[in-house]
């Protein structure tokens, strides 16, 4: 069992119910009127800020305080499934791609898939609200932990060390829920600890000038976060440390120049060669081994969110990435509470295989089963044997043996940054001609991903005249298929709203057509813009 702070958080939810579960009435009330009744919850005991930052971690892995997405932390969105934040990623990520289709009905759903949704979408306003959430509760801890709050409660000094720590992950994660609002949302409400408490109408922000905000709070934190471990470190596995921030960082300035009209590609080199340098971050010989049940041990995750079994029970988050993407009769392939046969892949994401003269030997592909399909393309859009069913996360271990569970509750952990990630943002950044690295270098990078992918076999690299950013686009899609990257990646390349590149079904017709570019970012929720009404809608909805 994995013990650390991340699971003390998830043992002792119910001690934060009454602060957490801030919401009423979410059609009513917006994300951050929260009762301010930390004074009652912390003294000056260390393990009271311990089990409140671990709350903070917890709320990415699971959507409440008991098992099963029970005493939900948002209400008036069902936990599980739109108010969780992994589900709520990958839906908004995955579904409007070339990479994804879901089957299901829920309203909602459809929308996804054909790229037609409105500001009503109860998917887009779950995951919008578990960003504020996760954004409020960092706030209420930063507000009680200042030096003079501590020293009034009579913290020793060797706890405030500690709690000073804390603090930067608070920052980092608040950061790290803001950065997804910019991704997606980008002018939204802005609320810090220094906002009053109970306000239900923070100004809105612009995307350059949240940028910067997020720019600077990672650049300010990582000072105070925990140097980066060598390899796997039980203490302090699951929590977020300094080369997490600079991965982070790495990501923002990718994407800078979408976010705010100005390129960033140098910062991105630079803060990915700080990843690069740590000592013991190593890809994993065995790309299937991102992904089982004892992932936890693997060199090449940088930043988890973390599953414990029985402890981390929810219908969103890695039950719902193992159990939606396989029809029944593969349930003893991934071990799990079920087989739900929601999620297939599109013919895209074969086709992106098939451009390998020897896609079979591709490792990475073998996750792909169209033998279980009717259809490897969907002809149907609510069939469930149309596309193609995928086996990439699974709940036994690398050795192929079971977790202990008899109920199957999952293990497996969602790898949200890690080393691969590094390589290829490095990659693009120096096509896109940013300095501090050579094409050598970014091609190096990219040879190592693919000769793990081909078993080490390196007569599948690729040479310098290979390296374009249309192959770098290509490559992501097959290192990252359904680890909810392709709508952000898209997007970079132009190609998510463009008739540039089509796949079966955007726009809702069957051979694909363009959309309104409206739909590179997501409408603010009607409850929001309707309470505070000084909020400007995003264009075009």
């Amino acid at each position: 069992m994995k013990r650390n702070i991340y699971t003390i958080g998830v043992l002792m939810l119910a001690v934060f119910f009454t602060l957490s579960s801030c919401l009423n009435d979410l059609d009513t009330r917006p994300i951050w009127e929260e009762e301010n009744d930390a004074e009652n919850v912390f003294s000056n005991e260390l393990g009271e800020y311990t089990s409140f930052i671990a709350k903070i971690y917890a709320g990415l892995a699971i959507s409440g305080n008991k098992g099963g997405d029970d005493q939900a932390d948002v209400e008036g969105v069902d936990g599980g499934s739109q108010a969780s934040f992994l589900r709520g990623l990958w839906n908004l990520q995955e579904l409007p791609s070339d990479l994804a289709h879901c089957v299901w009905v829920d309203v909602g759903i459809e929308d996804f898939n054909y790229m037609t949704w409105a500001i009503g979408n109860p998917f887009i306003k779950g995951f919008y609200y578990r960003l504020f959430y996760q954004i409020g509760v960092a706030n209420e801890f930063l507000r009680e932990t200042t030096e003079g709050k501590l020293s009034d409660r009579g913290v020793s000094d060797a706890d405030q060390a500690i709690i000073k720590e804390y603090r930067a992950e608070a920052r980092f994660l608040r950061a790290l829920a803001y950065y997804h609002l910019l991704d997606m949302f980008r002018n939204v409400p802005f609320i810090t600890e220094e906002s009053a408490v109970g306000a239900i109408k923070p100004p809105q922000t612009n995307g350059v000038d949240l940028f910067n905000y997020i720019e600077e709070e990672l650049l300010e934190c990582s000072e105070d976060m925990l140097d980066p471990f060598v390899g796997y470190n039980a203490t302090h596995y699951g929590r977020a440390h300094k080369a997490a921030a600079w991965t982070l960082l790495s990501r923002l300035y990718l994407n800078a120049e979408v976010y705010t009209g100005q390129e960033r590609y140098t910062d991105c080199i630079t803060y990915s060669k700080k990843v690069l340098g740590v000592s013991g971050y190593a890809l994993e010989e065995n790309y299937k081994n991102l992904f089982v049940a004892d992932n936890d041990q693997s060199k090449e995750i940088i930043f988890p969110i973390r599953y414990e079994g029985n402890q981390t029970q929810t219908w969103g988050g890695m039950t719902f990435l193992i159990c939606s993407t396989v029809p029944p009769a593969m349930k003893d392939e991934i071990y799990a509470k079920d087989a739900w046969n929601g999620n297939r892949a599109k013919y895209g994401l074969v086709k992106l295989f098939n451009k390998e003269a020897n896609a079979s030997n591709d490792t990475r592909s073998k996750m792909l089963h169209p033998e279980h399909a009717e259809n490897e393309q969907i002809i149907d859009p609510s069939k469930f044997t149309d596309g193609v069913p995928v086996v990439k996360f699974v709940n036994l271990k690398k050795d192929g043996t079971p977790v202990t569970e008899a109920n199957r509750e999952v293990y497996t952990d969602f790898p949200y940054f890690r080393l691969g990630e590094v390589y290829l943002n490095l990659a693009e950044a120096v096509l896109k001609n940013g300095q501090g690295a050579t094409k050598q270098e970014a091609l190096a990078k990219v040879n190592e991903l693919r000769a793990r992918a081909y078993d080490k076999n390196t007569g599948y690299q690729i040479t310098e005249k290979d390296l374009t950013l249309d192959f770098i686009l290509d490559e992501r899609a097959r290192e990252f298929f359904f680890e909810a990257h392709r709508r952000t990646d898209l997007i970079r390349h132009n190609k998510l709203t463009t008739g540039t590149y089509l796949w079966d079904w955007k726009g809702g017709v069957a051979g694909g057509k363009a959309v309104d570019d409206k739909f590179n970012i997501y409408p603010l929720p009607a409850d929001d813009t309707g309470v505070n009404t000084g909020l400007e809608q995003n264009p075009g909805y």
